[in-house]
C-alpha cells in the first residue's frame, strides 16, 4: 500500500497518479466533479505548503479536504496533531488506512463550512494547511478569518486569480481583497500548474499564505458601515466613487461631496484605488456625520 512506504520522497507525481488510477479501477475512489476534487500530486508543492505555514512538531494543523491523504500524510509526519475534515464519504476508507499508521491524525467526516473551528480545536493555537476546492475558497477563507477561534496562519492552494485578487494593492482592490486584508497579511508564495493535480484543473493554481493579525485592523463596531460603503463603491466598478456612493447609498450630491471632502478623497476616483485606511476613514465619517442606519453584509 502507498501509505506503508518508508519514505514519502519516493512518491513521485507519476507514481501517485498511477496509484490513483488503480484505486479508481478498483472502485475505491472517484473524483467528484461537484466537489471540485483535484488531488495534489507534487511532493514539492506539498513541502512548500508546509513551509509556508511553518509547520513544526509542536503544531496542531487543521486540513480541509484531505481526499486520498497525500498531503495529510506529510502533515502527520511533521505536526504534533493533525485534524483532517473531509466531506466525501468515499474517502473515509483510504483515510482510515492512513490513520492506522499515524495516531496523531484525526479524521472528521463533514462540511467544514458547517463546523466551527472551535468545535474541532477547543483551545490553543493551530494552523490551516489545505488544498481547497475552488468553489468553497472564498466562504472557507471567511469561515476561518471570522471564527471565534481563528488559526494563526493559513497555507492554502487556491485558484491563481483568487490569490492575486486577495493580495492586490490599491489600484486593483476588490471586496474580496478588503474582506481578507482586514484580518490577515496575504502573500502569493508560488504558482502551481494544472499538471500538479489529478485530474488536472483547467486553470492555474497558487499557494496563498495568510498570516493573521492579532486582531482585526478596524474596530468591529465599524464593520457593517465599512462594508456598506465598500459594497456601494464596488457595485459598479466603472462609476466614479462620488456617483457610486450617491446612487447606492441614496444620498444627495451635497452629502456625498461633504463626506468625500472630509475624508480628503477625490470623488473622481474609483473604488479599486482606495486603500483600507481610506475606506476606514470614509466609514468613520459616514457613521459620525450622517448617522445613517446600515445593513449587515448578509
Amino acid at each position: 500500500m502507498l501509505y506503508r512506504r518508508a519514505h514519502f520522497e519516493e512518491e513521485t507525481p507519476e507514481r501517485l497518479r498511477r496509484w490513483l488510477i488503480a484505486q479508481q479501477r478498483m472502485g475505491r475512489l472517484r473524483p467528484v466533479k461537484g466537489l471540485g476534487q483535484h488531488f495534489l500530486l507534487d511532493p514539492e508543492v506539498m513541502q512548500e505548503s508546509l513551509a509556508a505555514a511553518g509547520v513544526t512538531s509542536d503544531d496542531t494543523v487543521l486540513e480541509v479536504g484531505p481526499g486520498p491523504g497525500f498531503l495529510t500524510k506529510r502533515l502527520a509526519q511533521v505536526a504534533r496533531r493533525v485534524i483532517a475534515v473531509e466531506v466525501d464519504r468515499s474517502m473515509m476508507g483510504l483515510l482510515a488506512e492512513l490513520r492506522r499508521s499515524f495516531p496523531n491524525l484525526s479524521i472528521v467526516e463533514g462540511n467544514i463550512l458547517a463546523i466551527a473551528p472551535g468545535d474541532l480545536i477547543a483551545e490553543g493555537p493551530y494552523k490551516v494547511v489545505a488544498n481547497l476546492p475552488y468553489y468553497i475558497t472564498s466562504p472557507a477563507i471567511r469561515h476561518f478569518l471570522e471564527a471565534q477561534h481563528p488559526p494563526s496562519i493559513l497555507s492554502l492552494l487556491v485558484q491563481r486569480e483568487v490569490a492575486e485578487r486577495i493580495c492586490a494593492q490599491p489600484g486593483k482592490m476588490s471586496l474580496l481583497t478588503l474582506s481578507v486584508q482586514l484580518y490577515a497579511e496575504p502573500t502569493l508564495v508560488l504558482r502551481v500548474p494544472p499538471s500538479s493535480f489529478f485530474p488536472p484543473p483547467q486553470i492555474e493554481s497558487a499557494l496563498l499564505k495568510l498570516v493573521m493579525y492579532p486582531q482585526i485592523i478596524i474596530p468591529r463596531e465599524l464593520l457593517k458601515v465599512f462594508f456598506r460603503l465598500a459594497q456601494a463603491g464596488f457595485s459598479d466598478r466603472r462609476k466614479q466613487l462620488h456617483n457610486a456612493l450617491r446612487i447606492n447609498l441614496r444620498l444627495s450630491d451635497a452629502q456625498v461631496r461633504i463626506l468625500l471632502d472630509e475624508a480628503k478623497i477625490a470623488g473622481s476616483r474609483r473604488a479599486e484605488t482606495l486603500s483600507i485606511a481610506e475606506w476606514r476613514q470614509l466609514a468613520t465619517l459616514y457613521q459620525q456625520q450622517l448617522g445613517t442606519p446600515v445593513e449587515s453584509r448578509g
